[in-house]
């Protein structure tokens, strides 16, 4: 007799269709999933990589407070503000960090996390219908597409660094998850980052140096308040409210539940900006909702966010013990670029599935055009460094693309969508474990 785990409709309660083992497990994956991008903003700004895994683990314990433990996101380190801290905080000429600039960064971060705030407040007030009428599928579906598409390059350049140990990550990930059995099928980002991670070893590739401290407390620098570092972070995120709105969407289409409805959309922005505001308050970089995790979530099938409650205490945990980050953090850039490689995928294809399952007719012109337009502006504007306007606020490629397909959708003729507020998690998606004989 063999216990069979039937992943075809998705797992929501992991503990009790799993077990704690398992479930565990899976908690080690999104926190190896999300670790790479997100001790990457700190190692780029020169901020501390110890007070940003606490801040993601402590942001995403508070995001899934907001949201009544309904949504199964991680938030991690924001890409967005790289361009701000460039301008406000820009590394010293011998590469280390400005400490003399980087609180002042760390203060505009924590303006532009209340601005969320006053967009949660917006919908709170009149009510989510009338704002989720700027975010048809038509709009978020290419959206959803591009986030995968636009980090898709680093994705590359991490497996150049070593192209054989990034293709034998990939085929341990593609391997378990095609052909895997019971809980192989479900960890194969887990597994393949492990497993690259002892060929890399073997073969030389993994170095470092122990710390002194088993344990230490991360290293805190207190948010500092000045008008042009303030005019430089917080308009950057009008781009990660938007980037918002496609990840919610993307979690929504991967778990077939509506999380813009339940909890509401209100409720997630508010997680996220509380997030994000915290982290500058204490020296942290922005928070934002993960597309790694999100694409951990479409391999696996296990939507139970417990599991990503799991990966943040983890990454709590980490930030306290130098030992276990040390270990992480040495682990080749080829391997986080072939586990990345098929993430990045799978959000954009989440995207296509979006449009495809709510009926988005291409044929039309209108529906073709932004789709078109969405599409090019994100990948092309992006590839020049972003959207200049004025000395101080840089446009993404993303922000750019869903400003656009925001504003075609509204004046082109045409529209025929109507927000759905019937909330998915009513239906009944348990699955059941089998016991047959193999």
């Amino acid at each position: 007799m063999a216990r069979k785990i039937d992943t075809s409709q998705g797992i929501y309660n992991a503990p009790e269709q799993l077990g704690w083992p398992r479930t565990l497990v899976l908690g080690f994956q999104h926190m190896f999933a999300m670790f790479g991008a997100t001790v990457l903003v700190p190692i780029l700004t020169g901020l501390s990589i110890s007070t940003t895994l606490l801040c993601a683990g402590v942001g995403t314990l508070l995001f899934h407070l907001i949201t009544k433990g309904k949504v199964p996101a991680f938030l991690g380190s924001s890409f967005a503000f790289l361009g701000g801290f460039a301008v406000v905080a820009p590394l010293l000429e011998d590469g280390s960090p400005n400490k003399e600039m980087l609180p002042y960064a760390c203060g505009g971060i924590v303006i532009a996390g209340l601005l969320y705030l006053v967009l949660s407040g917006l919908i709170t007030v009149f009510g989510i219908k009338k704002v989720m009428r700027l975010f048809p599928p038509v709009v978020t579906g290419p959206i959803i597409i591009l986030i995968g598409l636009i980090l898709s390059p680093s994705a590359i350049t991490n497996v150049q660094s070593c192209w054989w140990l990034g293709v034998i990550t990939m085929a341990i990930i593609v391997g378990c998850a095609v052909f895997g059995r019971g809980m192989i099928g479900i960890i194969p980002i887990l597994l393949g980052v492990v497993g690259g991670y002892v060929i890399g070893a073997i073969t030389g590739q993994v170095s470092f140096t122990l710390p002194d401290a088993v344990v230490a407390i991360p290293d805190f620098t207190l948010a500092k308040f000045e008008i042009g570092a303030i005019l430089t972070m917080a308009p950057i995120a009008l781009a990660t409210m938007m980037e918002h709105v496609g990840d919610i969407s993307a979690i929504s289409a991967t778990c077939k539940k509506n999380f813009i409805a339940n909890p509401g959309l209100n409720r997630t922005l508010l997680g996220d900006g509380l997030a994000t505001s915290l982290a500058g308050l204490v020296g942290g970089p922005a928070n934002t909702t993960y597309g790694e995790n999100t694409g951990v979530l479409a391999l696996s099938k296990v939507y139970d966010p417990l599991v990503i409650r799991i990966a943040a205490i983890l990454a709590v945990i980490m930030s306290f013990i130098p030992f276990l980050e040390t270990i992480i953090a040495a682990m080749p850039s080829a391997v986080i670029g072939g586990a990345s490689f098929i993430l990045y995928g799978m959000i954009s294809a989440i995207g296509v599935r979006n449009m495809v399952e709510n009926q988005v007719d291409l044929t039309k012109q209108r529906n073709l055009m932004i789709a078109a337009i969405i599409l090019v502006s994100g990948l092309g504007i992006n590839s020049i460094g972003g959207l200049q306007l004025g000395p101080y606020v840089n446009l993404s490629g993303l922000a750019c693309a869903a400003i656009f397909g925001i504003i075609l959708n509204a004046i082109l003729p045409g529209k025929d969508f109507e927000f759905d507020m019937s909330d998915l998690a009513d239906q009944d998606s348990s699955i059941t474990i089998m016991n047959n004989e193999e």
